[in-house]
C-alpha cells in the first residue's frame, strides 16, 4: 500500500527560488547574495535556492529531497526521481547510501550524464514504472528497490528492499517479475542476491543489516519475527531472529526500538527493565540462548558472526 502524500506545509515540501524567478522578482546577484549571507536563504544546488531556517531543520533525506525539487524545476527535459532520490519521497530508508547526486532518469532513453550533481541515467519505462509523488514524477517503489540494488551495496540495498516489502509498498512477486526484464540492467548483479534475501517479515534497519550479517558469514539462516507462546498457546513474544533447532534467538538492540515502547509516563530505564523480564520470560518457556546485537555490534561484522556463530554452536564440553 502506497502511503499518503504528506501534507503540503511538510518542510520536505518547501519551495525552491530559482535564481531566473528572483530576478524576475527584482532581485539580483548581489542582493541574492545578501539573502545568503544574513542566513534568510541557502543555496541548495546552482541556481536553486530555499528558505535557510527549513532547509536546515531538515535530516540528509530532506535535505536531498531539496536539491531534487530543485534538479526537477531547472530541467529543460522531462524527467523522473529515480534510484537513491525517489526513496525520501515515500519515507524510505537511506541507509548506507551516498546522497551525494540526484539521481533521475529521462523517459526519451537518450544517453544520460554525470554532472554538476546529477546523475542522469537512460533507461526504458515500463507502464507502471512511474507515479506522481508530491509534485514530482517519481518511480514505484518497486522499480526504486530493484535500481537501488544496482548502485547501493547488497546490505544497503536489502534495507531498501525489505522496507518496502514490510510497509506493503510492493511484494516479493513484483519484485521478481520486474528484475525478469531488467537483466540488461548495468550493476544489477547484485539484485539476484538481495532478492533471495529479502524477507517481509523483517521490520527495520537495523534488522535487515543484522540478517544481512548473518547470511554474508555464512551461519544458518534464522526465522525473522518468531513468535513465542506459551503453555497454553497464547503468543507472549516474538522475538527478531530465531533458530529453533539451535535453541537460540537474536535481538537486535536500537534506539528506535526503545523509544518505540516507550509509553506515556515511562523512562528509558522503564522500558529496559521490562524487556530484561521480557528475555527471562522467553528463556523459561524455550529453553534457550539469547544473543543481543546493538549498532556497534554491526559495525564489526567479522567479530560479530564469530560470536553468532559461537552460541549457534557452542563446544560439546559446554553444551
Amino acid at each position: 500500500m502506497i502511503p499518503p502524500e504528506r501534507p503540503a506545509d511538510d518542510p520536505r515540501n518547501a519551495p525552491i527560488y530559482l535564481r531566473k524567478t528572483l530576478l524576475a522578482h527584482g532581485h539580483d546577484d548581489r542582493s541574492i547574495r545578501r539573502l545568503v549571507s544574513d542566513g534568510v536563504l541557502v543555496k541548495v544546488r546552482r541556481g536553486a535556492y530555499a528558505d535557510k531556517s527549513t532547509h536546515d531543520g531538515l535530516d540528509p533525506a530532506g535535505r536531498h529531497g531539496l536539491r531534487a525539487r530543485a534538479v526537477h524545476q531547472q530541467a529543460r527535459t522531462r524527467i523522473v526521481l529515480s534510484h537513491v532520490s525517489g526513496l525520501p519521497e515515500y519515507d524510505a530508508p537511506t541507509w548506507g547510501l551516498d546522497l551525494t547526486d540526484v539521481h533521475v532518469t529521462r523517459p526519451d532513453e537518450k544517453a544520460g550524464r554525470h554532472e554538476a550533481g546529477v546523475h542522469q541515467h537512460c533507461g526504458r519505462l515500463l507502464p507502471g514504472d512511474v507515479t506522481p509523488r508530491h509534485g514530482l514524477q517519481v518511480m514505484t517503489p518497486t522499480r526504486l528497490a530493484l535500481e537501488v540494488t544496482t548502485v547501493a551495496t547488497a546490505e544497503a540495498g536489502l534495507v531498501v528492499v525489505n522496507h518496502f516489502l514490510h510497509c506493503g509498498m510492493t511484494t516479493k512477486e513484483e519484485l521478481l517479475e520486474r528484475y525478469a526484464v531488467m537483466e540488461h540492467w548495468p550493476n544489477s548483479l547484485r539484485t539476484s542476491l538481495v532478492l533471495h534475501r529479502a524477507d517481509k517479515r523483517v521490520e527495520s534497519v537495523g534488522e535487515s543489516r543484522t540478517l544481512h550479517l548473518i547470511l554474508s558469514a555464512g551461519l544458518p539462516a534464522p526465522e525473522p519475527q518468531y513468535s513465542i507462546v506459551d503453555a497454553s498457546g497464547r503468543e507472549v513474544a516474538r522475538v527478531d531472529f530465531a533458530w529453533p533447532s539451535l535453541g537460540v534467538y537474536l535481538e537486535f538492540d536500537g534506539k528506535v526500538k526503545y523509544e518505540k515502547l516507550l509509553r506515556p509516563g515511562q523512562r528509558a530505564g522503564d522500558v529496559v527493565f521490562a524487556e530484561k523480564k521480557r528475555e527471562t520470560l522467553v528463556c523459561r518457556l524455550t529453553g534457550w540462548r539469547c544473543i543481543r546485537l546493538d549498532w556497534s555490534d554491526l559495525s564489526h561484522p567479522a567479530r560479530t558472526a564469530a560470536m553468532i556463530r559461537a552460541e549457534l554452536f557452542p563446544p560439546l564440553s559446554a553444551a
